[in-house]
């Protein structure tokens, strides 16, 4: 009966847990000298935020954040219209507000989330998420397809970084 328990007890706590799924915008368009740095996706980038909701489309993703820019909203735009009942929520990318987003990200216990972020925040949230330096710094300029999947068991973190959508440097 104690055995049965326990592998009762560790079925339960494994079980509990969700992904966070952490990405950059996708490829953007060149602002001109007298253009506003909230460029629109590329053809590439619509490309890639096609590939993402291909990618995500079967996980159980319940929550999408993206900071206020063209470049993440068009990013999470496909997944968030896929997903039926699924709404995009903002969040600031600023350094100040970095630890209130974390927090809310760590309070999600049901459901996967999508975090649409930029070339220079990416690695903070994943970093601050596990605790570790799983990502060593910014993103090169021309890194669009890292997919970080950080999966909650418990209150441990597990990081995995993989790519997704076509290659890029």
């Amino acid at each position: 009966m104690k055995y049965l328990l326990f592998a009762a007890g560790l079925f339960f706590i494994s079980s509990c847990g969700n992904t966070i799924y952490i990405v950059r915008h996708g490829e953007k368009t060149v602002a001109a000298a007298n253009m506003s740095s909230d460029v629109e996706l590329s053809d590439a980038g619509n490309e890639r935020a096609l590939a993402l909701k291909e990618e995500l489309k079967s996980k159980n993703i319940k929550y999408i954040f993206s900071t206020k820019y063209k470049r993440t909203m068009g990013t999470a735009k496909p997944l968030d219209e896929y997903l039926d009942k699924v709404q995009t929520q903002f969040y600031s990318p600023s350094k100040d507000s970095a630890s209130a987003f974390i927090e809310k990200l760590k309070s999600i216990k049901k459901g996967d989330v999508l975090v649409v972020g930029h070339s220079n925040t990416i690695d903070d949230i994943a970093n601050m998420l596990t605790g570790s330096t799983v990502v060593s710094g910014d993103l090169k300029e021309t890194d669009y397809d890292n997919l970080y999947e950080i999966k909650r068991k418990g209150s441990k973190y597990i990081f995995k970084g993989r790519t997704y959508g076509v290659p890029t440097e």
